[in-house]
């Protein structure tokens, strides 16, 4: 048995990352946005690529001064927390469909003081909202790696929640779903910010386009000059016309 106290700890810690536990899950946290979060095996560990996506979305939020954001596939409400702390005027509310992962969302939103502004739901991507909907921006980090690609995966990433990695046998299934759902909840003239994987960086930008509800789509890379954040705007009637 592991002696008790500090020793034992650090003993047991040191067994779990010999089984290829991720260091996040065994001390229970991860650095994002100089901000350290609460993680847990219920959801994604935070990575420094998404720091791409809030950038992104906090430098259109404040150019087109939104203020109702929608953050889809919340996980550890890293993307939803660190939008509300860098930005005031902001609400955002954020959606998952795993309990286990708004129970994380939920003490990482108070522990970064900004619980009375993210709005935590449980539901399937969009389902749980109407017609009335209205969304200034709206980001998502959705699932991306293709089921055929889960035996090359890392043993510490095949750990993680299979939900937050899988989209369908091409990685596509999940930004298939959020490109014919997003139109309903996005205003016109708002916008949509989207995590890829570094090869699809043709197909999202096709799919949204495909859905004839986007214009102005962008592709930024991450530090590594890798596709990362697909950007579109929801289509005015003006540019309908």
């Amino acid at each position: 048995p592991a002696p008790p106290g500090p020793a034992g700890e650090a003993l047991a810690a040191a067994e779990r990352r010999l089984q290829r536990i991720p260091l996040a899950y065994i001390i229970g946290e991860q650095e994002f946005w100089g901000r350290l979060f609460a993680v847990s095996p219920a959801v994604l560990i935070p990575r420094p690529e998404t720091e791409i996506l809030v950038e992104k979305a906090l430098a259109r939020a404040r150019r087109e001064r939104a203020g109702r954001f929608l953050d889809l596939g919340t996980g550890s409400g890293v993307i939803a927390v660190t939008l509300a702390a860098e930005y005031g005027p902001c609400r955002v509310t954020a959606v998952d469909i795993s309990a286990g992962a708004l129970a994380q969302a939920r003490v990482n939103a108070l522990r970064h003081g900004v619980g009375g502004r993210v709005a935590l739901v449980r539901a399937d991507w969009c389902a749980a909202f109407g017609a009335e909907a209205s969304f200034d921006l709206v980001v998502s980090n959705p699932p991306y790696v293709a089921a055929t690609a889960a035996a090359a995966l890392q043993p510490e990433v095949a750990q993680e929640p299979d939900v937050a990695l899988f989209a369908g046998d091409d990685g596509l299934a999940a930004v298939r779903r959020l490109a014919a759902a997003v139109p309903a909840v996005l205003r016109p003239g708002g916008w949509l910010f989207l995590e890829i994987g570094y090869d699809q960086g043709r197909e999202v930008p096709e799919l949204l386009a495909a859905t004839g509800c986007f214009d102005r789509v962008a592709l930024h890379e991450d530090y590594a000059g890798l596709p990362r954040v697909v950007e579109a705007r929801r289509r005015t009637e003006e540019s309908d016309g």
